[in-house]
Formats: C-alpha cells, sequence, structure tokens
C-alpha cells in the first residue's frame, strides 16, 4: 500500500523535527562544559624571600561548574590555595568556579600561597603557574610581579 500524499507531506516535516533534536545535543554551547581562562593575575612583589602571595579571576563562560584543585609553579616548591574566613586564613583542597561566574583571588580573600620559593619574585618580572581543574585542561598562566604596593583597578 502506497502512502496517501497527506502522510506524505507529514512525515518530512516529522523527520526534519526528530533530527532537529537529536542535533540539538551536539552544539557546542550545549554539551556542559566550562570555558574557563584567567583575568586580572598579579604577584605583589613580596617581602620575603621564601614566601610570595598571589592573585587572578578564573572566568568561566560555560554551562558548568569545575572545580579548581591545585596549582603548580616551577618558581615555587608549592602553591596552596587559601580563603579567609572571617579574620583568619586557611587552606582550601580545592574551589569552586560556577557555571557562568568567576572564582576571584584577592587581597583579603581567596588567594594563592607560594612557599619555599627558589627565587623572590621581582618587579617586572613573571611567575609561571599551572592551574588544575577537576574536569577541565589545565590552563597555564605567566602571572606578572608587581610593585609591593600595587592596588588593581579591578579592586583585588
Amino acid at each position: 500500500m502506497r502512502p496517501t500524499r497527506s502522510a506524505r507531506l507529514l512525515t518530512a516535516p516529522a523527520a526534519a523535527v526528530t533530527g532537529a533534536l537529536l542535533l540539538a545535543g551536539c552544539g557546542s554551547g550545549a554539551d556542559g562544559t566550562a570555558e574557563l581562562s584567567v583575568q586580572d593575575a598579579y604577584i605583589p612583589q613580596p617581602v620575603s624571600a621564601t614566601m610570595a602571595a598571589g592573585f587572578l579571576t578564573i572566568v568561566n563562560k560555560g554551562d558548568a561548574k569545575d572545580e579548581l584543585t591545585s596549582v603548580t609553579s616551577p618558581s615555587a616548591g608549592q602553591v596552596t590555595l587559601h580563603r579567609t574566613v572571617g579574620s583568619s586564613m586557611e587552606q582550601a583542597g580545592s574551589l569552586d568556579v560556577p557555571a557562568h561566574g568567576q572564582l576571584v583571588f584577592k587581597s583579603g580573600g581567596n588567594h594563592l600561597m607560594f612557599e619555599m620559593l627558589k627565587s623572590k619574585p621581582v618587579q617586572g618580572g613573571t611567575v609561571t603557574v599551572r592551574l588544575h581543574f577537576a574536569a577541565s585542561d589545565p590552563l597555564t598562566v605567566d602571572i606578572p610581579v608587581k610593585s609591593a604596593t600595587y592596588s588593581p583597578k579591578t579592586g583585588h
């Protein structure tokens, strides 16, 4: 039995809609991943020859949250994540980077601690870090060393 003309006219649009629905999940913005980048990174020139603090903003333009799990640097024996709670600083095992949001490291808040420095960072130089995440590929960032009294326009 051959389909009627009206049945053929309904089948083509139904197939097109089904195909469109299947492809909708394949688009680059619909895959539920984080899209991470770094802005406003700096290290104030430290007073200590063995320890320094670092600040930056991790921006996530993606549809999924991620988690900063660790930071490494060839310039330091160890880089740790810290957050300030009330008036005290505590080490954090990881920090969330919200979907369509930011993780901000700033003076008086979240910050990186560079410990066991191999050489003292000097104003005008850079310190290379590698940011490691739970789900995303690592990001490598060259952080500029600013004056000890540097105050960024972004407020952090």
